[in-house]
C-alpha cells in the first residue's frame, strides 16, 4: 500500500463518516414544535410529513452511499481497474479508443447498478410523498436521452483531452484548458435551446396579467427580458422551481408550470426578481470565472502527476495511461475538491442572501418574498430545522428561516 493509496483511501474514508456525522446530527435537529414564522402556514399534519421525508431520504442516502463505499473498495482492491483497462486495450483501438472503451464502460456500469436505486427513489419514496409524476415510460427516455447525450457531447470531449495529454507536450494542460472553457461558454449558450427542451417543453408565458406585471418589473429594473417561459416541470413532480440559465440573447427565465399554479402574481414576481438579483450581482460570470481557474489549475496539477507511476500502482495498472489517470488523479484530488465544494457552497448560500436582497428591495410587496419562500417550503416538504454542520456541507441555499430573518432584517433597514 503506497502513499497514494492512504491518500485517496483516507479521504474516501473521511468524507464517508462526516456524511455520516452531518446526518446524524441533522436527524437530531428535528424539531417537534413548528416554528413560530410558519404557523398558519403548516399544519400539523404537513410538518410531520416533511419531518418524516427528510428521515427516509437520509436513510436511504446512507443506504446508497455504503453500497457505493463497498462497490468501489472491492472493484478497486479486487484489481478491477487494471482488469478493466486489459479488456479495453484487448480490442487495439489507440490510446483514445481504447479511453473511450475504459471511460464508457464505467460510466455504463454505475448507470445500470444505480438504476435500481433510481427507481425506488422515484416510484417509491418520491411517489409515497406526493410527488412524483414521471411515468415509467418517461422515466426510461430521460436515462436513454442522458446516454445518447453524453455519447454525443462528452466523448467528443473526453477525446480531445486524452488526446491534448498523449499528445500535447508540456503544454498539454493548456490546451485542454482551454478547450474544456470554449466547450463550456459553448455549452451555457446552446444549452438553453437546444438541450434542455430535450426533457422538458418549454412555452413562453401565455398569462397576460402576469406576463405584463414581470414585464413592468424588469422595465423598472433595466433588465433585457427577452422571453418568460413556462417549463413542464409538473412532467416529472409536484414541486415547484424557476431558475435562470444562458447568457446572451439565449438566456432564459423559466417558471416551473406548478409554481405558476400555486403562486400569486404578486409572489411570481418576486420569483422574478430574485433570479433577475443573480443577474443584476453578476452571479452567473462569477461562478463561471471561478470554475475557468479552478479548471486550469485541476489541469496544470494533473500533467505532473499524469507521470507518477505510484498512482497507478495504487490501483494495480499494469499500464500507465492517460485516460485511466484522468480518473485515478480526480480520486486523489477529491480531499482538495471537497474543500472547494464546501467554499463554493458558501459563496452560494450568499449570493442567494445578495439576490434575496435585490428582490425585496426592488418589488413593491417586500413581504411577497417572505410567503414564496414559505409556500415553497410547504409545498416541497423542506427541513425547516437543519442542523448548522449540515448546512455547511451541503446546502447551496441557506435554511428558510435564516433566508426569513435576513429579509424581515433588511425591511426594518430600509424604513
Amino acid at each position: 500500500m503506497n502513499i497514494f493509496t492512504i491518500i485517496i483511501l483516507a479521504a474516501i474514508l473521511v468524507d464517508f463518516v462526516l456524511e455520516i456525522v452531518s446526518n446524524r446530527l441533522n436527524l437530531k435537529a428535528l424539531s417537534t414544535e413548528l416554528p413560530d414564522e410558519f404557523e398558519g402556514v403548516y399544519d400539523e399534519e404537513t410538518y410531520a410529513k416533511s419531518q418524516e421525508y427528510t428521515r427516509v431520504n437520509t436513510r436511504f442516502g446512507f443506504l446508497t452511499g455504503t453500497f457505493d463505499l463497498i462497490l468501489l473498495l472491492v472493484f478497486w482492491f479486487a484489481g478491477g481497474f487494471n482488469w478493466l483497462d486489459q479488456w479495453a486495450r484487448s480490442f487495439d483501438l489507440g490510446v483514445i479508443g481504447t479511453g473511450l472503451i475504459f471511460i464508457g464502460a464505467l460510466i455504463i456500469g454505475k448507470t445500470i447498478i444505480d438504476l435500481p436505486f433510481n427507481i425506488y427513489s422515484t416510484f417509491v419514496i418520491e411517489e409515497r410523498f406526493g410527488f412524483n409524476k414521471t411515468t415509467p415510460k418517461t422515466f426510461a427516455i430521460d436515462r436513454l436521452k442522458g446516454l445518447l447525450l453524453g455519447a454525443v457531447i462528452g466523448l467528443p470531449l473526453l477525446a480531445g483531452i486524452i488526446a491534448f495529454f498523449e499528445y500535447g507536450g508540456s503544454w498539454a494542460w493548456v490546451y485542454a484548458w482551454l478547450a474544456v472553457t470554449a466547450f463550456s461558454l459553448i455549452m451555457q449558450y446552446v444549452a438553453p435551446t437546444w438541450i434542455m427542451p430535450l426533457f422538458n417543453k418549454f412555452e413562453p408565458l401565455g398569462d397576460e396579467e402576469l406576463r405584463k406585471a414581470i414585464e413592468n418589473y424588469a422595465e423598472k429594473v433595466d433588465f433585457p427580458l427577452q422571453e418568460i417561459y413556462v417549463m413542464d416541470g409538473s412532467k416529472r413532480s409536484s414541486k415547484s422551481n424557476a431558475f435562470f440559465t444562458g447568457f446572451g440573447k439565449n438566456k432564459r427565465i423559466a417558471l416551473f408550470d406548478t409554481l405558476i399554479e400555486n403562486h400569486t402574481k404578486e409572489e411570481l414576481v418576486a420569483v422574478l426578481a430574485h433570479e433577475i438579483g443573480h443577474y443584476k450581482k453578476k452571479h452567473i460570470v462569477k461562478n463561471m470565472a471561478i470554475s475557468i481557474l479552478h479548471t486550469g489549475v485541476m489541469f496544470a496539477l494533473l500533467s505532473i502527476f499524469l507521470k507518477v507511476p505510484a498512482l497507478f500502482n495504487a490501483f494495480y495498472m499494469e499500464e500507465m495511461s492517460v485516460y485511466a489517470g484522468l480518473l485515478f488523479f480526480g480520486m486523489l484530488y477529491s480531499p482538495i475538491e471537497t474543500i472547494l465544494g464546501i467554499g463554493m457552497q458558501k459563496l452560494s448560500r450568499t449570493h442567494e442572501f445578495e439576490a434575496d436582497h435585490y428582490a425585496v428591495t426592488t418589488i413593491q410587496q417586500p413581504e411577497e418574498m417572505v410567503n414564496v419562500l414559505k409556500k415553497l417550503s410547504k409545498d416541497n416538504l423542506s427541513n425547516l430545522t437543519p442542523h448548522p454542520f449540515y448546512v455547511f456541507l451541503n446546502y447551496s441555499h441557506p435554511p428558510v428561516l435564516k433566508r426569513i430573518e435576513a429579509i424581515r432584517g433588511q425591511r426594518k433597514q430600509t424604513k
